[in-house]
């Protein structure tokens, strides 16, 4: 039964492949452009997005551990692209909100990104495209 059992057709498998491949080649522009790591990009992207937020809640969004969030936020606090500022009904918690260049930053990466998906979507047909997109959907449960 073993000798039928392929890893590369291991649906997990093939999903952590594609992402990886996916994220490393997207992630040479935010690393060479911002000098950023794959989770400080995702912080910068919830909060340019979402706008202000605090740590807790781009790791319940973010599906992140809060130790890389924490590591994030301050290399993000370190290059200027956002504060931090107490919550007033509750001061050991934080909101996050990014700074001018923080927003310059996201911008730009939201533009590239855009034009990146264009790319790996190119192959696909619409309704590829809008079935790919929407069984990842549901195996991410979003």
């Amino acid at each position: 039964m073993h000798d039928t059992f392929e890893i590369t057709d291991f649906l997990p498998y093939l999903l952590n492949q594609a992402a990886d491949a996916a994220a490393l080649e997207f992630q040479d522009y935010y690393k060479s452009r911002y000098g950023m790591l794959r989770t400080e990009w995702r912080v910068l992207f919830h909060l340019g997005h979402y706008g202000t937020m605090t740590a807790k809640g781009i790791c319940a969004r973010a599906r992140l551990h809060k130790t890389k969030v924490s590591r994030a936020v301050t290399a993000l606090e370190t290059k200027r692209f956002l504060t931090r500022s107490a919550l007033l009904q509750d001061r050991r918690h934080e909101n996050l909100t990014l700074t001018k260049a923080g927003r310059r930053a996201f911008d730009d990466l939201a533009a590239e990104a855009q034009r990146f998906d264009a790319a790996i979507m190119a192959p696909f047909d619409n309704t590829e495209r809008d079935t790919l997109r929407k069984c990842l959907r549901q195996l991410a449960k979003l």
